[in-house]
């Protein structure tokens, strides 16, 4: 039995933190002498989420930490097999996972590249038994931070490249790791800064945020008036903003431009730009219009309260004198994308899935970008006119060949990425679809693709 430390995730877990059914279906490929057989799997999306235009890929980098880091301890391996369960697994099966090192070549798209349903985000291609091991955590990776890059993509095209961004998920997030992972993504995505310190200060980032009610009503309580609550706050965080909606926003905005006002204006200006107040709840757009009148100039308004990019961009196409907006629960929750990781390729064989309505395309695939359209074509030829391919080899027998992009530069890609594409595709609800075909050579490879399950041996 292992230690009974549940909360923590370290390296040494990452062997075990997959599906049974890839450690049995390992077992079988040992079983059948099928496990060092060279096999091609491609994670994608089979369909983009509802009124999304695109997805902008992200997890990457945790995927490679994750395959760079993949082992069994002695422990691990010994809960594996007190299970019970594989009990009449050959033995081989378990040299195989005490040995285990990931010894495969990574394909991928640059993290923060936009991407649409039947693009492969990652390919694997490694011996049969880790190309399957791998498929759970790598799944967990890419679907997660590419749907929270996604929506933060959205919200910063709705808002603006000039308005500020803050992330404050955590509490809502899908747990504590997957706090981390959506700060990184939003991050990557164009926002300014997370309310998360242990991701700001892993990142290299300085945390954001302002003060919560409880503050205000704690002090309020005590001394019987919310002026001093700001006072308090002010005197040990000048440059934070102050929460003026805990009772009359209005009533609030009057107390903060007195404080404001007892400043300098050089003093004012020096406060940064998280200074200013913040507004939680009520109709937005007019109380921001309201408390920016009552503020010294130059104070800036930020705004919070289960935003999304619907009411992010109602906001700044009301041109109301919004500065930032802080996004929580409907940044880091919704609708999930439904990646999955499928085999296309088992000894050089092009293989796919016959399912209805589940069905994949065969064999490896590359993406070729064009200026108004893709196309999904082999991975081996060369690009149509005017297209380049996105797939690049980021891992070559288990070793990383260059090292990867740090958070600035992949916001800028994400940005990139989505101001390239047409106005009808980048628009929140109903996007126009961006073209993509099939090349002659992968469309010849899907024609002539088996589909009843039944496919030569391997020689």
């Amino acid at each position: 039995m292992l230690a009974p430390d549940f909360s923590s995730l370290q390296p040494q877990d990452y062997g075990l933190l997959t599906d049974l059914y890839q450690f049995t279906m390992a077992a079988c490929y040992v079983g059948e002498g099928l496990e060092s057989q060279p096999a091609a799997f491609e994670l994608f999306v089979r369909r983009l989420p509802p009124d999304y235009g695109y997805l902008i890929a992200m997890g990457l980098t945790q995927a490679v930490e994750y395959l760079q880091q993949l082992h069994f301890t002695p422990e691990s391996l010994q809960a594996l097999r007190d299970t019970g369960i594989f009990a009449d697994a050959p033995e081989r099966f378990w040299s195989l996972l005490e040995q285990c090192r990931f010894q495969g070549d990574v394909w991928a798209v640059p993290e923060g590249s936009a991407i649409f349903a039947n693009q492969p985000l990652v390919r694997i291609e490694a011996p049969l038994w880790q190309a399957q091991l791998v498929e759970t955590y790598l799944l967990a990776t890419f679907n997660y931070q590419t749907l929270i890059a996604t929506k933060a993509a959205r919200m910063r095209d709705a808002a603006g490249d000039e308005a500020i961004l803050l992330e404050f998920g955590t509490r809502r997030a899908f747990g504590p790791q997957a706090g981390l992972w959506a700060a990184r993504a939003s991050l990557a995505a164009g926002f300014n800064a997370t309310s998360n310190v242990l991701a700001a200060l892993k990142l290299g980032r300085k945390p954001a945020g302002t003060m919560a009610h409880s503050l205000v009503m704690a002090i309020a309580a005590l001394s019987g008036d919310e002026t001093h609550a700001f006072q308090s706050f002010q005197r040990y965080f000048p440059q934070a903003a102050l929460l003026i909606d805990t009772y009359d926003p209005i009533q609030g905005a009057r107390t903060a431009a007195r404080l404001f006002a007892a400043d300098s204006p050089d003093q004012l200006g020096s406060r940064g730009e998280f200074g200013g107040v913040r507004i939680d709840s009520g109709d937005l757009e007019d109380l921001s219009r309201q408390v920016k009148q009552i503020l010294p100039q130059g104070s800036p308004v930020f705004v919070s309260g289960d935003l999304d990019e619907y009411e992010i961009e109602r906001l700044h196409r009301s041109q109301a004198p919004i500065s930032g907006y802080g996004v929580g629960t409907r940044l880091v929750s919704g609708e999930g994308v439904n990646g999955v990781y499928k085999l296309v390729e088992i000894n050089s064989i092009p293989v796919a899935k016959a399912s209805f309505a589940k069905a994949t395309l065969p064999g490896r695939k590359q993406i070729f970008r064009g200026p108004n359209s893709d196309w999904l074509g082999q991975a081996e030829e060369p690009p149509p006119p005017g297209c380049e391919p996105l797939l690049r080899k980021v891992m070559q027998a288990g070793v990383l060949l260059d090292p990867l992009p740090d958070l600035e530069t992949i916001a800028h890609t994400s940005r990139a990425s989505v101001i390239r594409l047409p106005d009808g595709v980048r628009q929140l609800r109903q996007p126009d679809p961006w073209p993509m075909s099939l090349t002659e050579a992968l469309q010849q490879v899907k024609d002539s693709n088996p589909t009843t399950g039944t496919l030569r041996k391997p020689a």
